[in-house]
């Protein structure tokens, strides 16, 4: 179970997490991890480090794929994805759009630690975005952690709100 609140309150999210005991369920905020973490039930722990709510225009674009590697993309069930190999097949980077709308959402983006700093984050932010211009969406939407948000930002992407995760423990905890 997945809870996603676009405004957040007190008495919100201590309803949610008294109500939702179930190991795995998640909860995410537009909140600082500071505020979030002292309303949350006993059997709750907010996740991660910083993440940002972020967005920015998409516009079609073409990006050169970096000498020495391969992008392929496709889409399936209404989600495009790229994904980038060297020319022996090894990972080298992935991304996800899926348009909601007048939206679209960015998941997944990620470059294998050996492959950083070679522009390959910028090639899928650009596939990406182009393939979701296309099918409409002016407007691209992304949760960022404060790693991916120095890439987005270069790339023309903004930080809108806080973005915090608080996941039920595997334990029930007795109050």
């Amino acid at each position: 179970m997945r809870h996603v609140l676009t405004t957040a309150d007190e008495p919100t999210v201590r309803k949610i997490t008294e109500s939702a005991t179930a190991p795995g369920a998640w909860l995410k905020a537009f909140v600082s991890p500071e505020t979030l973490a002292p309303w949350l039930a006993p059997g709750w722990s907010v996740s991660g480090g910083p993440s940002f709510l972020m967005t920015a225009p998409l516009r079609a674009s073409r990006a050169e794929v970096p000498d020495g590697y391969r992008l392929r993309t496709w889409n399936r069930a209404g989600v495009t994805r790229a994904l980038v190999r060297t020319p022996d097949g090894a990972f080298a980077a992935r991304g996800r759009i899926a348009v909601t709308g007048s939206t679209a959402v960015v998941d997944q983006v990620e470059t294998d630690p050996a492959h950083q700093r070679r522009g390959l984050g910028r090639l899928l932010m650009a596939t990406l975005a182009s393939a979701a211009a296309e099918q409409g969406p002016a407007v691209g939407v992304l949760g960022a952690t404060l790693e991916g948000r120095a890439l987005y930002e270069t790339v023309g992407w903004r930080v809108l709100a806080p973005l915090t995760s608080a996941v039920r423990g595997p334990g029930l905890v007795e109050s």
